[in-house]
């Protein structure tokens, strides 16, 4: 169609200018709409244009070009402001298009969100930022929104604008660094990233969006539109009752896993998140483990991070499926009565050009200085915690996993490392806080504020610190010391070391080792503890954990059902990262699958058989699990007995009045004719065996039933005579007075 009479432009040239060259702050205050003497202005702004018209009251209106690169403008007589339009678009290619114009929508911020985000207090920040899909006047588009107060000039980019960083720059809002835009016709799996233009030496990059539901594929990086609203969850029974599947007084055993190596396809392809409601789901519930703990599943570039080097918070990643798919992979959880823990990354981030680091030409979520924004053992960056919109992020990314993925429970991964500011660091490589210490002030207040929120906001859900210092009360309440975080869990790190490094010991030299296992009873009680031999334990030449165990192949494996024997029996909920329940021989990578073909042989098979054993026993019997914070809950009997290397102790559930009692020996000797201390006078029958048959062991169990005798022994009234096997442990309970 043939343009209107060449006339002067209601708007300079140099605003003209700046919007063609992508350089203009306040693009809302040119395109679109504008009241001018002669009528109502229109102005757009579309380099791919050869004419454009406008469907406007009635009449269909021809735009004038000012600019050879695009711009044109409209000016309508007796059209009243607020008049809806279209724009019909003739391209160089000879397409006609038709468009509901962006610059033609007001913002949809209300003013509390505008303050709450820019004060840093907005829990659910993750409602508002972002790409959201919606609905204006009855059109269909996708809302953005983002932080970066420091950006001269911030545009969405996408295959939609063929990533011209100057077709769709956004509104900004003064005060709150907040810059928005809706553009209408975009719908669910939109490519985009956000263009910044920044003060900084002209400084332009394409970030993907800190806050985007979805994410495309490494080595893509785009974020991708998503609505994560539409999933029908069918888990109410699991929700209902969650707090008892999480309650500290219950069971609780961990199985952690990397969905990416835990199976492949032909030894290759990763299983997909339908794939492993089909696989993995049942494995674990026939296994007995009460919940998974998925080494992180937000998006990451490289895939030999294991997901602790994030780049998309809020994106669960791609290589599996889609969002949906993922909450279709936790609906799945729940409704086999499995708990679902997330491991959580806040105490850094990568320095991808299209991550979060220098995000609008400025140290805008970490701190400027090295010594405080940058961890020299990762080479990634670390979070400014003092900082109000930091905070806020973080904070609403955890409560967003545990809204709209209703996930049981976060594990925040390296907290020792936010806690002290010289962590790994040699002196004058760091910088002390304001009252001189090596305490970072900001990321306790943030842990202290996190724990509070996410408890506030879902009462029953975990939160586990992997804290590897003595920091006290990290398991205790807020409320009470200003020091305390306020966790539901702590990994005994402290455990975990002594243990592993008794049973590198050759039995023979064992004796004189007694007391790496007694020294957690120490401090067993001092916070609410998780027994942990996780995936940090099985790699880096650490050797995977039946190669740990000396001796033989026999050795080796009566060794591991032992130390699993001795962690299922010690106050502490349990974890085990996959692969330790079959005996992997390999150490774990990220980059191939488990040995799965290792159960052919009975040594593995029987394993895994005493692993998915322990893990009945122990939600089947309260004692093991009711009370593992105070000393109602276990009793040692015999710890001196470092010679012959046993241990012997008693589990209590101390609102049932029931005991299970514990015999380990570390050493390859039976001992027969073992005197155990027992409380009352009654029947006692062995539950379990490491040395079983059906373990792979060698049989040496205590069959039928065992008459208390009124022979006091360990400080008890009465006593049982039993046979230890040779490293083994057994548990025993009385069935009947």
């Amino acid at each position: 169609m043939p343009q209107e009479e060449k006339r002067t432009a209601t708007v300079s040239t140099s605003d003209i200018e700046a919007i063609v060259s992508g350089n203009h702050s306040n693009p809302f205050g040119v395109l679109g709409p504008h009241e001018v003497a002669d009528g109502l202005a229109i102005r757009a702004f579309l380099p791919h244009a050869e004419a454009v018209t406008a469907h406007i009251a009635g009449q269909l209106l021809p735009f004038t070009r000012h600019h050879w690169d695009g711009f044109f403008e409209l000016v309508a007589p007796r059209v009243e402001p607020g008049a809806t339009y279209q724009l019909e678009v003739q391209t160089h290619a000879g397409d006609t298009l038709l468009y509901e114009d962006p610059y033609a929508f007001s913002s949809t911020l209300s003013d509390t969100d505008r303050y709450l985000l820019a004060e840093g207090t907005h829990e659910k920040a993750y409602e508002h930022l972002g790409a959201h899909l919606m609905t204006i006047n009855g059109v269909a588009g996708v809302h953005f929104l983002i932080w970066a107060p420091n950006a001269r000039r911030v545009s969405v980019v996408g295959n939609f604008n063929n990533w011209d960083g100057r077709r769709h720059p956004m509104r900004f809002h003064p005060g709150s660094g907040l810059w928005e835009i809706f553009i209408p016709g975009l719908a669910q799996g939109e490519m985009y990233k956000y263009e910044i233009k920044t003060n900084y030496k002209d400084y332009t990059v394409a970030k993907a969006d800190p806050v985007a539901f979805a994410s495309q594929m490494r080595p893509d990086t785009a974020s991708v539109v998503w609505k994560i609203d539409d999933y029908t969850w069918q888990d109410s029974d699991w929700m209902e009752n969650r707090s008892q599947h999480n309650a500290l007084n219950g069971p609780i055993t961990i199985y952690e896993l990397h969905l990416g190596s835990w199976k492949l396809k032909d030894g290759w392809e990763w299983l997909t998140y339908q794939e492993l409601i089909t696989d993995l789901i049942p494995y674990v519930k026939e296994m007995g483990y009460t919940h998974i703990e998925l080494l992180p599943v937000s998006e990451h570039p490289f895939d030999g991070s294991w997901g602790y080097q994030v780049t998309g918070y809020f994106a669960p990643t791609s290589r599996f499926g889609t969002p949906d798919d993922f909450m279709a992979f936790v609906d799945a959880c729940h409704q086999a009565e499995i708990g679902v823990i997330l491991d959580w990354v806040p105490a850094h981030f990568p320095m991808d050009q299209h991550g979060l680091g220098f995000f609008d030409g400025t140290h805008l979520y970490e701190h400027e200085d090295p010594r405080l924004g940058a961890h020299p053992d990762w080479g990634t960056y670390i979070f400014n915690y003092g900082r109000n919109e930091v905070r806020q992020f973080l904070i609403s990314n955890a409560l967003f996993w545990l809204d709209k993925y209703h996930i049981d429970g976060l594990r925040v991964d390296a907290v020792a490392s936010m806690l002290y500011l010289d962590f790994s660091r040699e002196d004058g490589e760091w910088l002390p806080n304001r009252y001189g210490g090596r305490e970072n002030i900001d990321a306790l207040q943030f842990l202290r504020e996190f724990n509070d929120r996410v408890h506030a906001s879902f009462p029953h859900t975990l939160t586990i610190a992997e804290e590897s210092t003595s920091w006290p009360g990290v398991t205790h309440p807020t409320a009470d010391n200003p020091q305390n975080l306020g966790f539901d869990l702590k990994w005994n790190m402290g455990w975990m070391h002594d243990t592993l490094r008794y049973f590198k010991n050759d039995p023979v030299y064992r004796a004189y080792h007694q007391g790496s296992l007694t020294f957690s009873m120490l401090y067993a009680f001092s916070e609410k503890f998780a027994l942990p031999l996780s995936h940090d334990e099985v790699v880096h030449l650490k050797k995977s954990m039946v190669d740990k165990m000396p001796g033989d192949l026999w050795q080796k494996f009566a060794n591991l059902r032992l130390l699993y024997t001795y962690q299922w029996a010690h106050p502490g909920k349990k974890l085990l990262f996959m692969g330790g329940d079959i005996g992997q021989w390999q150490e774990w990578s990220e980059a191939r699958s488990l040995d799965w073909y290792l159960l052919d042989n009975k040594e593995h098979l029987g394993l895994q058989n005493f692993v998915k054993a322990l893990n009945h026993l122990y939600t089947a019997e309260p004692a093991l699990y009711e009370d593992d914070n105070g000393w109602e809950g276990f009793q040692w009997l015999d710890f001196r007995d470092a010679q012959r290397s046993i241990l012997s102790f008693m589990r209590h559930a101390p609102t049932r009045n029931e005991a299970v009692l514990v015999g380990l020996n570390f050493t390859p000797v039976v001992r027969d004719n073992y005197r155990l201390g027992v409380p009352e006078a009654g029947i006692y029958c062995e539950l379990l065996n490491s040395d079983a048959k059906q373990f792979a062991g060698g049989n040496v169990i205590n069959e039928g039933e065992f008459v208390a005798e009124e022979i006091p022994w360990h400080d008890q009234p009465y006593s049982i005579v039993i046979t230890l096997p040779p490293l083994g442990g057994l548990f025993f309970k009385k069935v009947k007075d």
